[in-house]
């Protein structure tokens, strides 16, 4: 019914504690991984980076710049401290992998090779080879020992979504670890691992394509790196619908968990549109006359029930549900019917943007990391009840 636990600090002194769960956040070497005895399937890519903070002349600032040739590529992104460039470049293949850190004079060579010498690097701070692996824990949990973050997943950072998968399984492992300890249903810790570990492989499997794309030396991916990724790149990036594509779809940003145990659809689900277990959209709507968004709507931690449709007037013990819940439950209106203490959705866009048909009403359920738990095109109370009072804490422990 607990983890014994021996703390070590900085200082060196060490002290004994019981607690009731342990998450290890502790990186691609997890301590905690390790003792629970979980593999971390996986291998080291073959190549060898170096990674230096430096200042750099020759380049424009306040923007990234990237440098691609048949070898690789070179990246330098702007910091303002410790020093003005964080460089990231690729060593040929042909290079040995050094065990000492660079100098200075073998950075400036790497990158007069990617640049054509036209970026001097001068006034390292700290500069590293450094070599990248593509590993996943084979689990997420044993008994009372969770994974998050670089301790379950870890890949190279094409397409830059380490810290954000990291951020998601604290997100999604966070809120349900705090319902569990106020009363609710311990299976709802059931629920990390089939949601999260999907989305750890889905993002070990888009990093390792854009990485071997990036890396690759044949000439079908040389020529799609310095000739085609230049061109159409730039391109795509200044219109608002590709930069939109491109962080939903390339970058992975849309997260969804409809086949999790709590994505419920009332009904029919929709076959497109919106479902239970997808990330509520945002959309502007009026609150009290003033403007705001649903996602500022619903930042008050814990669940939030919409009662979406054209009217504000619905069944009084739908409207009264958010009492069985205090301090767990919100209710809102979002309506095309203005009124005070409502979202006011003079367009229809918010309803539009959840798949709510004009004229139609809906219940969406949004849960405290702000995914759709709940889905119904009616008002019918028994599943909305029993959802809630399987899945969010008791009210005496709430």
């Amino acid at each position: 019914d607990h983890v014994a636990c021996r703390l070590r600090h900085r200082d060196g002194h060490e002290e004994q504690t019981d607690a009731r769960f342990v998450v290890g956040c502790d990186g691609a070497h997890s301590t905690v991984r390790d003792l629970a005895g979980i593999p971390f399937a996986g291998a080291t890519y073959p190549q060898t980076f170096v990674l230096a903070d430096v200042e750099a002349d020759g380049v424009a600032p306040g923007a990234a710049h990237v440098f691609v040739s048949a070898q690789g590529m070179l990246f330098l992104f702007p910091l303002v401290r410790p020093a003005s460039w964080r460089l990231l470049a690729m060593r040929p293949r042909h290079d040995p992998s050094p065990a000492a850190a660079p100098t200075l004079a073998e950075v400036q060579a790497l990158a007069d090779g990617y640049t054509g010498s036209t970026v001097r690097l001068h006034d390292p701070v700290w500069m590293t080879n450094f070599r990248l692996h593509h590993r996943a824990a084979t689990r997420y949990r044993t008994g009372r020992l969770f994974l998050a973050g670089n301790a379950a997943h870890i890949h190279s950072p094409a397409g830059a979504q380490g810290m954000n998968t990291g951020i998601q399984d604290a997100t999604n492992l966070g809120w349900k670890l705090a319902h569990v300890l106020r009363g609710a249903n311990p299976a709802l810790l059931h629920t990390y691992e089939p949601e999260r570990a999907p989305i750890g492989r889905m993002v070990l499997r888009m990093t390792d394509r854009a990485f071997t794309i990036a890396t690759a030396t044949n000439p079908v991916a040389a020529f799609a790196r310095t000739r085609l990724a230049p061109a159409l790149l730039p391109l795509a990036f200044k219109a608002t619908k590709g930069r939109a594509y491109l962080f939903r779809t390339v970058a992975e940003l849309n997260i969804r968990y409809r086949r999790s145990q709590l994505s419920v659809d009332v009904g029919q689900a929709p076959r497109r549109g919106l479902r239970a277990g997808d990330r509520l959209p945002d959309a502007p709507v009026v609150h009290n006359g003033a403007p705001t968004t649903l996602h500022a709507a619903v930042t008050r931690p814990g669940w939030h029930l919409l009662l979406c449709g054209p009217t504000r007037r619905w069944p009084a013990e739908l409207e009264q549900v958010g009492r069985r819940h205090p301090g767990l439950l919100t209710v809102h209106h979002l309506t095309t019917d203005p009124g005070p203490d409502v979202l006011y959705d003079p367009t229809g866009t918010a309803l539009a943007r959840l798949g709510v048909p004009a004229a139609r009403n809906a219940v969406l359920l949004v849960r405290p990391d702000g995914h759709l738990g709940y889905r119904a095109a009616t008002a019918e109370m028994q599943s909305l009840v029993a959802y809630l009072e399987r899945w969010l804490p008791r009210p005496e422990n709430a």
